[in-house]
Formats: structure tokens, C-alpha cells, sequence
């Protein structure tokens, strides 16, 4: 759900992939609890901190109000994700078809965080970078507070494939287009990166000196 603004006219599309992306990271985050074997505080906490943290960043940044500081249901579901994986000793299963909602997760919060920004008149390459941490920033906390190795340490394609998501989404509406197009833009550019990573095992080169 899109709290406090719409996407240029794409609230139906990406009203349901919000509560999807929050579901999915708060989902990632419980079980990065579950493999350091923590307590069922710990997973919530970490299932909060994964699913609602890039929101919460964006937000203090541009000067809005935090997503979901008034209303009960974000955090609802990051407790309802991390009961599951608790219950269902999910960190038991195979769960390659969550990377894939995760992706789904990724290019959506790219575009919902580039089009709040720029609904408070955050100039267009700022609003990329909004994307981006909107995507982001809740799984490098998750990493952090697991003492995993950083998403943004990893060759995989991930933060990039939110860039991408914003930075089409944001290249479409300056050129013109309707907000709904623009919005599925973004988000099909995102997600084809990161599936074509995932499918084909695809990363960016390392520096060599």
C-alpha cells in the first residue's frame, strides 16, 4: 500500500507488490535470524528493521512522514513473516523461489521509493538514489546486524538492478510518459536484471589492480 502519494496513477499496480516486498524482506530478515539461531524477539525485530528500514530512511531524508509510524499494518506483517519462518522452520527449506519475489520486492521499492521522492520535489538524480536505498538499505542493515557479508559487498547484480528499476522509471516520466507506463518501465527494467543474474549467474566485474 502506498501511503501518502501515488505512483503518477500506478497505485494498482504497485499497492499490492508494497505489501508483497515488505512480506518478502521481513521474510529475509527472520531468517537471517534463524541461521544465527536467535530468539523469536530477534526474529521480528530483524524482520521489522529488513522490511521496513529502506522505507524509513527514505522518508527521514526527504522530509516525510515515516510510512508506517501511524498505521498498524507494516509491522503487522513483518510479525506475521517472522512468526512463519519461527513455526515453520523455514531456514530448513530450499527457498530459491523467494529470491525471485525478492526481485519482485526490489524493483517494486525502487520505483515506490523514486516516485515519493519525487512527489516531495526531490530532484530526478536524487530520486534514483532514493530508490535505490528504498530497495536496499533494509537488507544491508539485515547483513550487518547478522554479520553477513553486505549486499553491497557481493558481486551479485542487486543494488544495481534497483538503480536500474529507478533510474527507467525516473528517465520515463521526464520524457513524458504516463505514470502507469512509466511505473511498469522501472519495474520490468529492474526485474529483468536481477532475473537474468539470477538465472544466468551473472555479476559485475571486480576492480583489478
Amino acid at each position: 500500500m502506498i501511503p501518502a502519494f501515488t505512483v503518477a496513477g500506478a497505485a494498482p499496480l504497485l499497492a499490492g507488490l508494497d505489501y508483497a516486498g515488505v512480506a518478502v524482506f521481513a521474510v529475509s530478515g527472520a531468517l537471517a535470524a534463524a541461521r544465527a539461531k536467535q530468539t523469536i524477539v530477534t526474529f521480528v525485530f530483524f524482520a521489522a528493521v529488513t522490511g521496513v528500514g529502506g522505507g524509513t530512511l527514505r522518508d527521514l531524508l526527504i522530509g516525510a512522514p515515516v510510512f508506517w509510524v501511524h498505521r498498524s499494518d507494516y509491522l503487522g506483517v513483518c510479525i506475521m513473516a517472522a512468526a512463519l519462518v519461527w513455526l515453520l522452520r523455514a531456514d530448513r527449506w530450499r527457498l530459491a523461489a523467494l529470491l525471485w519475489f525478492d526481485a519482485v520486492g526490489l524493483a517494486a521499492y525502487a520505483v515506490i521509493g523514486a516516485g515519493k521522492a519525487a512527489s516531495y520535489g526531490v530532484p530526478p538524480v536524487a530520486q534514483v538514489a532514493m530508490g535505490v536505498l528504498t530497495a536496499s538499505f533494509g537488507g544491508i542493515v539485515r547483513d550487518l546486524l547478522a554479520n553477513q557479508p553486505s549486499v553491497l559487498l557481493r558481486e551479485e547484480i542487486y543494488v544495481s538492478a534497483a538503480a536500474l528499476a529507478a533510474g527507467a522509471y525516473v528517465v520515463a516520466t521526464l520524457a513524458g510518459i504516463d505514470g502507469r507506463v512509466a511505473s511498469a518501465i522501472g519495474f520490468a527494467a529492474g526485474f529483468a536484471l536481477r532475473a537474468i543474474a539470477l538465472r544466468f549467474n551473472v555479476s559485475l566485474p571486480d576492480y583489478e589492480t
